[in-house]
């Protein structure tokens, strides 16, 4: 994979990312909803700056989806933690392709972006995973 391809990929899981937070937004307790808040403009933020990478490395930004199909119902608080570990699971896997994909720079912000999205899915979920973002060592 190119670093361009994984930097697109990135920004795809990025723009699902911010779609998928709208919807635990609603969902979450009074007392998670400050997390969750900043779950989301950590994404925007991320989201934001890959598209300037992917237009750095030749490329032309990979648009975000109308819409995201939820990988299951959100009806409480309870599915709202679920689908933000989910969503931080994801987004680690594509950064994990994107520190082995680039160099540099690059390479640095995907590990940052991956540990952070490894973070905070421990965060939801109250568990970790032995490698986060390489889903073939679960």
């Amino acid at each position: 994979m190119t670093a361009l391809a994984a930097a697109q990929a990135a920004l795809a899981a990025e723009h699902a990312a911010v779609y998928g937070y709208g919807i635990v937004g609603g969902r979450l307790s009074a007392a998670r909803r400050a997390e969750g808040t900043a779950a989301f403009t950590a994404h925007r933020t991320r989201r934001d700056a890959l598209v300037l990478t992917v237009r750095k490395l030749g490329g032309d930004p990979v648009a975000s989806d109308a819409a995201y199909a939820l990988p299951f119902p959100v009806r409480d608080a309870a599915s709202a933690l679920r689908l933000a570990a989910v969503i931080e699971d994801r987004v680690a896997g594509v950064y994990s392709d994107l520190v082995r994909a680039a160099e540099g720079p690059l390479r640095r912000e995907a590990a940052d972006a991956l540990r952070e999205a490894a973070v905070r899915a421990v965060r939801w979920r109250g568990t970790g995973v032995a490698f986060p973002g390489l889903a073939e060592r679960r």
